[in-house]
């Protein structure tokens, strides 16, 4: 993508399409001091009061940078490299990194060891960029003691309180109000599924005891099965993306509801996320050739889920934490024997702008 001119129009061009910058468009862009407060990086004066008529009356391309002379005598130098990555953005995609498939075969995903300055480093920049390629990463020897993981969460964002509490102990106990709460095999799923709007995405699990040889963690890219169920079948697909299904969640202190697609696709009709939790969902009473066919995609889509080809299992260790996408990756377990020893993770969650917030942030403190 480059900017071109032509007398005092400018123009951006991506091989493809070339389409002329709006003046305006650029005026409310402009960064002098006297425009733009340099600490809190908010402008100084209100786009919305002004006449947005506005034209150029000079421009020149000066190395990396664009000079402009708006008709209203304000100048201003607009770096070429910012401009190009704000219009190359994508509306759904703040971070626009780009989602690696991934199945069964899945190798060498790159583990990170905690440090005490290692939420403001290039590994912590590194590790965010993994995270939203494959959608989690796991981070060894973090501190087990005093619900570290809580802190882990707040210095990345904001850990997000449930009814589940800030944080949720995972092990087998007596009387559970979730199946995560016992010793028993749980198979590919998302947490949360019934909260409306559907927060949180990232689940954090941190792994304070583990003696058992069953318990093995087991994740599987929606993503990827997703975009797979498209092409192996696209009337299953088109089913999924289409008719939404009642989650609900009950205990004695609370009931959560909320609808939605097993799929979710944003408005261009792009992968956005997925909720699966069949212990927890309800179909609607759909005409009998239309459910038969939804009951026959679910299943369909199910047996992907748990086959082989596309589940990873491994063994957190104590110390390991994991950060997962709850709105791209199904995580569960295997099952284990209590009596063999402890085995006790603690979880907690973050709203989705905690890892994008932190990301943006480390790209501009290290000029990537």
């Amino acid at each position: 993508m480059k900017i071109e001119l032509d007398s005092k129009k400018i123009f951006v061009n991506n091989g493809n399409i070339k389409h002329e910058i709006h003046p305006f468009w650029l005026r409310e862009r402009v960064s002098e001091e006297e425009y733009l407060d340099q600490g809190t990086q908010q402008r100084l004066f209100d786009p919305s009061l002004m006449n947005h008529i506005v034209d150029v009356e000079e421009v020149t391309i000066n190395g990396d940078y664009l000079n402009i002379v708006f008709n209203d005598g304000v100048k201003s130098k607009f770096e070429i490299k910012k401009i190009t990555n704000e219009l190359s953005l994508n509306q759904e995609n703040i971070v626009d990194i780009k989602k690696t498939k991934w199945k069964s075969d899945l190798k060498e995903i790159k583990n990170y060891n905690f440090s005490e300055n290692f939420f403001d480093s290039k590994e912590m920049l590194d590790l965010l960029i993994s995270f939203y390629k494959y959608g989690f990463v796991i981070i060894k020897n973090v501190p087990t003691n005093d619900n570290f993981l809580v802190k882990f969460g707040n210095m990345i964002g904001s850990v997000k309180k449930t009814n589940f509490g800030e944080y949720f102990n995972v092990k087998s106990k007596p009387n559970p109000n979730d199946l995560a709460y016992t010793a028993l095999h749980l198979s590919p799923h998302t947490d949360n599924p019934y909260r409306n709007p559907f927060p949180p995405c990232i689940q954090i699990l941190h792994c304070i005891e583990n003696e058992v040889k069953g318990g093995l963690s087991t994740l599987v890219d929606g993503y990827t099965v997703s975009e797979d169920l498209k092409k192996i079948n696209k009337d299953y697909y088109d089913i999924l993306t289409e008719v939404k299904v009642r989650f609900r969640f009950v205990d004695k202190d609370t009931i959560l509801e909320s609808w939605s697609e097993l799929i979710n696709l944003d408005e261009s009709k792009n992968f956005k996320s997925v909720r699966f939790s069949p212990r927890l969902d309800y179909v609607p009473s759909l005409n009998r050739e239309k459910i038969e066919k939804f009951y026959s995609a679910r299943k369909f889509l199910s047996d992907l889920y748990n086959s082989d080809n596309y589940r990873i299992e491994f063994k957190l260790s104590q110390g390991d934490l994991m950060m997962m996408d709850n709105h791209r990756l199904l995580h569960g377990r295997t099952s284990y024997d209590p009596n063999e020893g402890k085995r006790f993770l603690q979880g907690c969650y973050l709203d989705f702008d905690s890892t994008e917030g932190k990301l943006l942030h480390l790209k501009r403190k290290f000029n990537i």
